[in-house]
């Protein structure tokens, strides 16, 4: 169906209208990146008019093509042609470049401009985006296509530049996507061999096509973006491939256009200013001196995009109809999936834990309780940096994801924290994916970027943190993780969940899936716990709450021991010495900071009374306790790192013990 025929004048209006929409929206800033849009140009013309499965009336349509932008400063090549596409974004809009309120930040931010499918800057991250969201679309077409219906059938695209590709997480996001075989992943390499500091052979000497051939990906050339024939030819040649990823090594000159600034380091993280920008739009042959001009027949032209995308998404919607009426069941799943609504009476799945199953490390009740919610929730896929054995993330009986069996639900990530966490949050920005990823408590460090961009983004990731403190013993200080709990507390939009037994695991999985607006990390034991008596202490419930009253001495409590994880017991057995003196205690049992938080002041209170010195104790750093506490308070956690011993040996070595809680409380009521 052919909506509009371009000729080469028309076509480099469209493409001019680009760059000079970014000349001038960094130039009313000023502050921003014109080159890369400047020379990118002709690539996201052909990408938004002639290639990309896309309808801008509907930029949450299910079988969409995604584009991430990598190289994420360069957000005005995206915005213009969200913009010139018929998104909703407006020429006010760009004019407002970086400002308070904007549509337009200065880095492109999912949620926040309609179009923009991914939240990026810190480079790498938007590849490994990229990865996850191909990963999503395979394991949904393996779900749901059948015969004659290919209700999930799109492609995932990216551009990157040279910080991308330097980034450690583009290497691991790479290896990963050649090994599973990712044909539908297309990327472009900004090939322009400039970075802020100058030529990119000041610190990198990379031959990037052998390394993306050597992870298994077909590697394609462009020598000159300009040339709009060789650009369709080598995205015709990407797509034929079907068994492997794409890099197209497309050889740009940033600022394009520019007398002055092309081919410099100038041209990248400045405005032109004016005399330059004035020199560039007469090069490029631009009529108009007022800035913000957009042609009328450029517009139209690029217009053509939203009935291409309104007839396209239109075939798809009678495709899903007719797939709905073969495949009833399977018709009203993937509407479930896809619009994010969770199985009915999912939760009836979720373990008892007694006497028999429960006096386990909360890591195997974790194993337990993910096993039996899989069953019920089919969209929780996931799996671990190579330690499936130690975080217990496997689901028994599932398949693994693979080339050849793409509906695997298991992932071997491989040794590569930082991809899983980024692939991760592509697989949630897919959507109809819940993913969950596992390793130590301590490796969250090499994970940490893709856990902020979750929060920031608020999309649901869960991470299985296990080995969560000194209490994994001899592995020693390099294992044990120490400042992470609290650090991990910092993040806006994270919510940390350390559960106390089995039975507080099961809740803290409760609230990790129910927790549809951002990130989770279950933070949990390789020791045993001893099942916390319920018949004894307050129901496991009040979990949920972030805090809650576990167990209050006989009269009103004179002190209030706080815990989480594997210290609520030495609170326990604190209060029971404490309660032979004659002093009563309350013990509270705190999975959650963040959701205590979040309660009104009336609970708040009436766990933690005014006036009522409080303990907490936690072997990890003390930091993230002081507001619990206040002032008048105590804290007993670890200032220093850990060593080699038996985890009991530790525990008493650093003073994670119930006597110094009782100590404590002594000091305090003296």
């Amino acid at each position: 169906m052919v909506f509009f025929v371009a000729n080469a004048e028309l076509e480099l209006l469209a493409i001019n209208t680009i760059r000079t929409l970014a000349m001038d929206a960094v130039q009313a800033a000023e502050s921003g990146h014109p080159g890369t849009p400047m020379a990118l140009a002709p690539l996201a013309y052909l990408l938004y008019t002639r290639h990309m499965k896309h309808n801008p009336a509907d930029p949450a349509w299910p079988d969409r093509d995604r584009f991430v932008l990598s190289a994420g400063h360069a957000s005005m090549l995206l915005y213009a042609s969200l913009y010139l596409a018929g998104y909703d974004l407006s020429l006010d809009d760009i004019r407002r470049f970086r400002q308070w309120g904007s549509k337009t930040p200065g880095h492109p931010e999912v949620g926040h401009t309609p179009g923009v499918e991914t939240t990026t800057g810190p480079l790498g991250q938007g590849i490994a985006n990229a990865v996850g969201m191909a990963v999503a679309e395979r394991s949904l077409a393996a779900t749901f296509n059948r015969e004659g219906h290919a209700i999930v059938d799109h492609t995932t695209w990216f551009i990157a530049g040279d910080g991308d590709l330097m980034e450690g997480v583009s290497h691991e996001a790479a290896s990963f996507a050649g090994h599973q075989k990712l044909g539908k992943l297309i990327g472009f390499f900004d090939d322009n061999r400039i970075t802020i500091d100058g030529s990119t052979d000041l610190s990198c000497s990379d031959d990037v096509a052998a390394r993306f051939t050597a992870y298994g990906w077909h590697v394609g050339h462009i020598a000159d973006v300009n040339d709009l024939a060789s650009v369709d030819a080598a995205i015709a040649a990407a797509r034929a491939e079907t068994t492997r990823p794409s890099l197209i090594v497309t050889r740009t000159h940033i600022g394009f256009g520019s007398p002055n600034r092309v081919d410099t380091a100038k041209a990248h993280g400045e405005p032109l200013g004016k005399d330059e920008l004035a020199l560039s739009k007469k090069h490029l042959g631009w009529q108009w001196t007022e800035p913000f001009h957009v042609p009328s027949e450029a517009l139209e032209h690029w217009r053509t995009a939203c009935k291409r995308g309104a007839a396209t998404q239109d075939a798809w919607r009678k495709q899903l109809i007719a797939f709905a009426h073969a495949h009833g069941a399977d018709g009203k799943e993937f509407g479930r999936r896809m619009h994010g609504d969770l199985p009915a009476g999912w939760e009836a799945a979720l373990p008892v834990f007694d006497a028999s199953n429960g006096n386990v490390a909360s890591r195997a009740a974790s194993g337990v309780t993910l096993n039996a919610i899989a069953a019920k929730i089919p969209e929780l896929i996931g799996g671990s940096a190579d330690l499936a054995g130690s975080n217990l993330t496997m689901v028994k009986g599932a398949p693994t994801f693979s080339a050849t069996t793409p509906g695997g639900r298991n992932f071997n990530f491989g040794i590569r924290e930082h991809a899983m966490g980024s692939v991760m949050n592509g697989m949630a920005l897919h959507g109809g994916i819940i993913p969950y990823g596992g390793t130590f408590l301590v490796f969250a460090d090499y994970m940490r970027p893709a856990i902020r961009l979750a929060a920031l983004m608020k999309r649901q990731a869960i991470y299985v943190f296990t080995h969560d403190s000194i209490g994994l013993g001899e592995d020693g200080p390099t294992h044990q993780p120490v400042e992470h709990l609290g650090s991990l507390r910092c993040i806006p939009n994270l919510l940390v969940l350390r559960p106390a037994d089995a039975a507080e695991t099961a809740e803290a999985w409760r609230t990790a899936i129910n927790n549809r607006t951002g990130p989770t990390a279950l933070i949990l034991t390789r020791q045993k716990l001893a099942l916390l008596d319920r018949t004894r202490y307050a129901a496991v419930s009040g979990a949920a709450r972030g805090a809650y009253t576990l167990s209050d001495g006989t009269g009103t409590p004179r002190v209030v021991l706080m815990s989480s994880g594997s210290e609520v017991q030495l609170a326990l057995d604190a209060q029971a010495t404490l309660a032979a003196d004659g002093i009563s205690a309350r013990v509270v049992s705190v999975p959650s900071h963040e959701l205590f938080a979040a309660q009104d002041a009336t609970y708040r209170n009436a766990v933690l009374p005014a006036g009522v010195p409080r303990i907490a104790i936690e072997a990890a750093h003390p930091m993230s306790w002081y507001r619990l506490v206040g002032d008048s308070g105590t804290v007993i956690g670890i200032e220093t790192f850990g060593a080699s011993a038996p985890f009991q040996k530790l525990y008493e070595e650093y003073g994670i013990t119930a006597g110094a809680v009782v100590a404590a409380a002594r000091k305090l009521l003296a």
